[in-house]
């Protein structure tokens, strides 16, 4: 079964690919190309390289890999950060009721309006962009690890007490266990987050990456290059949250198990 849902997402994937080729071929619009011209563009500009760097062009590697590492870096930075800090709020009232104005005034804002405060206080270059990344994407990931730790069952906190563990022992053991599931909702929406907040800050004034990429392409009326960026943004985020997939199920392996037991 597992593997006909498999093929079956791939086979209405070449459905929808094809459908878009017979469409751009019958419609001829330069504001439209067929997705093989898309894929003949993407492999002469970044897929062309030599076997040794991983087939991948100068241009790949000067574009795309700047990109991913300001994604990479700006996620790192909210799991490091927004975890330990999600696990404080949710485990206390006090801090709960104190700060969830604030988190909630500050996640109401969008980001796009605090660009300038970025480019004020950065200046234009990956420092800028890696903020742009943060603050945007550290509200789905903190706001759902406190609901993750603040929903623990009351039993679990009273038998921890009962066997007096220490207050790492209790991070490790209870807490942290019991709000991945939350964690790794909050991650996934991040993820997703982190690819469009990336783009925005590198069509603001970035010297490489695939936002750059794009914002040539529109500036040179280069449809087909335009085209190129949103195709291969479709296809790192799928990866993207592919790998997000495969770790949430090896991690999360205990919690199925535990459901299935219970049910």
């Amino acid at each position: 079964m597992r593997r006909l849902g498999w093929l079956s997402r791939w086979v209405v994937l070449a459905c929808g690919v094809g459908l878009w080729q017979l469409l751009a071929d019958w419609r001829h619009s330069a504001f439209f190309p067929p997705p093989s011209t898309i894929a003949s563009a993407m492999h002469r500009q970044w897929f062309s390289g030599p076997a040794s760097h991983l087939f991948l062009t100068p241009d790949a590697t000067g574009n795309i890999l700047p990109s991913l590492g300001r994604i990479l870096l700006g996620l790192a930075i909210i799991v490091v950060t927004g975890i330990p800090a999600g696990l404080a709020i949710g485990r206390s009232p006090v801090l709960t009721d104190f700060l969830d104005p604030l988190l909630q005034f500050f996640r109401s804002i969008p980001v796009v309006t605090a660009a300038p405060v970025f480019i004020a206080l950065f200046k234009i270059g990956t420092q800028m962009e890696v903020a742009t990344i943060v603050a945007g994407t550290i509200w789905p990931l903190l706001l759902n690890t406190i609901d993750g730790a603040r929903s623990i069952d009351s039993v679990q906190v009273e038998t921890a007490r009962a066997f007096r563990y220490s207050a790492w022992e209790k991070v490790r053991w209870l807490i942290f266990p019991a709000a991945l599931p939350k964690i790794f909702t909050g991650l996934r929406l991040s993820v997703s987050l982190s690819l469009i907040l990336m783009v925005f800050a590198e069509l603001i004034g970035s010297t490489d990456g695939i936002g750059y990429e794009m914002n040539n392409a529109n500036q040179s009326f280069d449809l087909t290059g335009l085209w190129e960026g949103v195709v291969l943004l479709g296809i790192l985020g799928y990866l993207m949250n592919g790998i997000l997939y495969l770790v949430e199920s090896r991690v999360l392996a205990w919690h199925r198990s535990a459901r299935q037991g219970a049910s």
